[in-house]
């Protein structure tokens, strides 16, 4: 069907006449679904503000509504059971940090009873004796870990200063010459047996450095070698045989002077130990009281109590320096090779979570929750070519420090992380956190020289995420997931706008300033700042929990106000601030603007015309998001190809859009084709779209212009339109309803200027949605921009034609001149013209 152009030709009056009368009744039809003005947009009620400027409130303390996510959030933190950890969504651009810490910790001070409070506890490693690199972990009383760790240190010093002054006594002393004397003489008492008996063989004995020397004598002196060599080979063979008896009796009197030179050290040690073990008791009894109801310290002390008393020798004066608490010791990996240049160790105690400043429960927010800042590290020390690591050296995670409170991770980043997630799970599944190097996550080669105990873990674990991430667990890690993460507590991403929020929404500002030192806001700055959030939801009736972007609105609106040095900020800076943004964000938008403008863009907001229409698209940039008209059209022609998608056919059709033009032929069909099959077919076409088309918000425009070409009547080309359709004919909402119709507004102010005529017809549902900007609903007030709510593509037909849709009566038939008419008998005629082709080429063929 060709196009028809509306002419700009001089008529005759009754032509002009009979045209004024149609123009006529075409507006009256289009009244019928015009809005109303004062529906486009929000209109606050200024008399609910009970402030003149937002210093007056109180600041925010709390989420504004989500009483459904408190009431999640309060029962996951109060059923106390293995796996009734949280997964917050909805949180996305809120704040959810801080808000998340204010709201858990409103519900920790409200937490009055201590039956409900989980015992939290200082934490600490220290030395194992049986195995140094396997230290222990112990729990200790809240606060008591830096006490522990101070009496240890003093207790070492004390000994250090008291051991040598016990071991230097005149009575150990006494003891100690008592002890000598003693096994000194039986030393001699053997030595004196032994000469003896080379004295009765004619040979004397003699002690020297190197040992014991046995040598013949002649005339009451030692025999020279040259005289022994001179003997008779008898008299030489009877002292060799004296000789050789004698050194079996000097072996046996050495390893008798062995026996008892051991048992003399024996002896001393048991001394030095007797007269040390009092000492040691008395250092150690104030640390034995402390932890007298802690088996771990207990059995700790005592280990460390036998360790000095078996190398009290460490203790004692030494020439050169004394090592010192703290130091680092060369050596292999692990805490034994320390031990043994720094016979000190054992007395360190690394206090690893240090709660004396928690008053009741910690609440740890990881920011970075990769593996160590989760789980802690285990430091080395290259020295000397060799690593070197012992239980000082043991660096706690967020999972240590939260332990006995709450955790809070942002689920992308601990996903993101590598090993983080699985070790998480594990963590909460064996109620333990383990010090431990992922060397098989990192790729590279990292000595393992401890295990430390692991330490047992009572917390609750927060993680918050969107939407998409929650899903994307619950089906891919659903086994571990479901288990451990049996709560989840959904943030709606608007709220109520009832007077109730509003005036929370202007405690946020009044926090946000006091956060940020910001100007105050008066009350008109405040409504506009509430009239942004309803915008930021498209809904007239809500509010946007998005505080992310109010936050920002507020810090770019104090801007302005300080460039004109006031001391407020005024509902005019806001509306610039917002206006600023887009601003310098807008670019492609007005590229595209100028391409209308010159032409370089076919689009026609004027006039009539077949078979074509102006669709509305939302072009999304990310950080921005506007809308602008597409020249949508529609031929139709005998056939039976039915419904041809060019952008389908072209590859540049999502399938959102596809299933739009698969409901178009199910639409028609019911409508038009009880009675007899449809035989055409219609090819439709975006035009000038070069980057894919996607959506079904174009299927009712897409009906529209097939609607025109079959009845060829032509459509109004100064309205846009936008709506989804269902196979009833049923109008439906649709998204960016805003950008849609400020898109239309922008390019008809542009080109043409505002003829007075120009509109968008919308779904009815998404009058609620409307809050357009202001020049726009001035516009409309003013009667220059006009928008059409439709609920049926019969509705919406009335409008661009101006002529009537028509109803079908019983038999399927529509009114003699109305829209459905038309298209019906045009549908006839290809059904007919069809049906008369393939009969004439059966006869041919015959």
């Amino acid at each position: 069907m060709p196009r028809r152009k509306k002419q700009n030709t001089t008529t005759d009056p009754g032509t002009e006449a009979a045209t004024n009368a149609g123009t006529k009744a075409a507006s009256a039809l289009a009244d019928r679904f015009r809005v109303e003005w004062d529906r486009t947009t929000w209109n606050q009620n200024m008399e609910v503000f009970s402030f003149q400027c937002t210093d007056e409130l109180t600041p925010l303390d709390h989420f504004i509504g989500q009483e459904r996510a408190q009431d999640a959030i309060r029962f996951g933190l109060e059923v106390d059971k293995p796996g009734y950890n949280l997964f917050v969504t909805g949180l996305t651009g809120t704040g959810k940090t801080s808000a998340i810490q204010a709201h858990l910790q409103s519900i920790v001070d409200g937490l009055d009873s201590q039956e409900k409070r989980r015992p939290i506890s200082d934490w600490a490693y220290v030395y194992n004796f049986e195995d140094p690199d396997r230290p222990k972990s112990v729990r200790l009383p809240r606060g008591t870990g830096k006490v522990y760790r101070a009496q240890l240190a003093t207790a070492l010093k004390t000994l250090q200063d008291e051991i040598p002054k016990v071991l230097r006594s005149e009575g150990f002393e006494a003891q100690a010459r008592t002890q000598e004397e003693s096994d000194r003489k039986a030393t001699q008492e053997l030595m004196n047996d032994l000469e003896r008996s080379g004295q009765e063989a004619d040979f004397a004995v003699q002690l020297t450095p190197n040992g014991i020397t046995i040598f013949p004598m002649t005339d009451g002196r030692p025999m020279t070698p040259e005289e022994y060599q001179a003997l008779e080979p008898e008299p030489k063979q009877a002292i060799d045989a004296v000789r050789a008896k004698l050194m079996q009796q000097t072996q046996e009197t050495m390893a008798k002077i062995r026996v008892l030179e051991k048992a003399s050290a024996q002896r001393m040690q048991e001394l030095e130990r007797d007269a040390g073990a009092q000492l040691v008791e008395q250092v150690f009894f104030e640390l034995r009281a402390l932890s007298q109801d802690i088996p771990e310290v207990q059995e700790f002390l005592t280990a460390l109590g036998e360790y000095v008393l078996e190398n009290l020798g460490q203790f004692k004066e030494k020439e050169g320096p004394t090592p010192m608490l703290g130091t680092m010791p060369p050596g292999p990996v692990g805490a034994g090779t320390a031990l043994g240049i720094n016979p000190f160790l054992p007395f360190e105690l690394n206090v690893l979570v240090d709660n004396t400043a928690v008053e009741k429960l910690p609440i740890i927010i990881e920011a970075n929750p990769n593996w160590g800042n989760l789980f802690g590290r285990i430091e080395r020390r290259a020295i000397m070519g060799a690593y070197i690591s012992d239980h000082r050296m043991l660096k706690p995670g967020a999972a240590h420090l939260a332990n006995g409170g709450y955790l809070v991770l942002n689920a992308r980043d601990v996903l993101m992380a590598p090993g983080a997630w699985e070790g998480l799970k594990r963590a909460i599944r064996n109620r333990e956190v383990r010090l431990e190097d992922p060397a098989e996550q990192t790729g590279l080669f990292i000595p393992q020289g401890l295990r430390p105990e692991a330490v047992p873990l009572d917390l609750k674990v927060i993680v918050t995420g969107d939407e998409s991430i929650y899903r994307l667990l619950t089906s891919a890690d659903n086994e571990d997931f479901w288990d451990l993460f049996k709560v989840k507590a959904e943030f709606d991403y608007r709220v109520d706008l009832n007077e109730e929020n509003m005036m929370a929404y202007c405690a946020f500002i009044c926090r946000t300033c006091e956060d940020e030192g910001l100007l105050p806001f008066e009350t008109g700055g405040a409504a506009r700042v509430l009239e942004f959030g309803a915008r930021q939801v498209s809904d007239q009736t809500k509010l946007s929990t998005r505080f992310g972007q109010i936050k920002d609105l507020l810090i770019e609106a104090d801007y302005w106000a300080r460039k004109d040095d006031v001391h407020m900020v005024q509902d005019h800076h806001v509306r610039q601030a917002v206006n600023q943004k887009i601003y310098r964000l807008n670019l492609v938008e007005e590229r595209l603007m100028e391409m209308v403008a010159d032409g370089s863009l076919l689009l026609d907001v004027t006039g009539e015309e077949v078979g074509q229409i102006n669709g509305l698209a939302v072009y999304d940039l990310g950080d921005f998001s506007f809308g602008r008209p597409t020249r949508i059209t529609a031929q139709t022609f005998a056939g039976r190809e039915g419904f041809i998608n060019i952008e389908r056919e072209a590859s540049m059709s999502g399938r959102t859009h596809d299933k739009g033009v698969l409901i178009l032929s199910g639409y028609l069909g019911a409508k038009f084709g009880h009675y007899r099959p449809l035989t055409l077919s219609a090819s439709l076409c975006f035009e000038q779209s070069y980057d894919g088309v996607d959506g079904d918000s174009a299927s009712s425009t897409e009906i529209y212009a097939i609607s025109s070409s079959l009845s060829g009547l032509p459509l109004r080309q100064d309205i846009a339109v936008t709506g989804s359709v269902n196979q009833l004919g049923d109008i439906q909402p649709i998204g960016g309803v805003n950008q849609k119709v400020e898109g239309m507004f922008d390019v008809c102010r542009t080109t043409t200027g505002l003829t007075g005529s120009q509109g968008v017809i919308i779904p009815h549902q998404n009058v609620k949605n409307l809050m357009l900007r202001d020049d726009v609903v001035e516009a409309i007030r003013d009667g220059r921009f006009h928008i059409y709510s439709v609920k049926t593509i019969d509705e919406g037909l009335e409008i661009l034609t101006g002529r009537p849709a028509g109803v079908a009566d019983e038999s399927g038939a529509y009114p003699e001149g109305t829209v459905n008419h038309l298209i019906a008998k045009r549908l006839g005629e290809l059904n007919d013209s069809m049906r008369g082709y393939f009969q004439g080429m059966m006869s041919n063929a015959s």
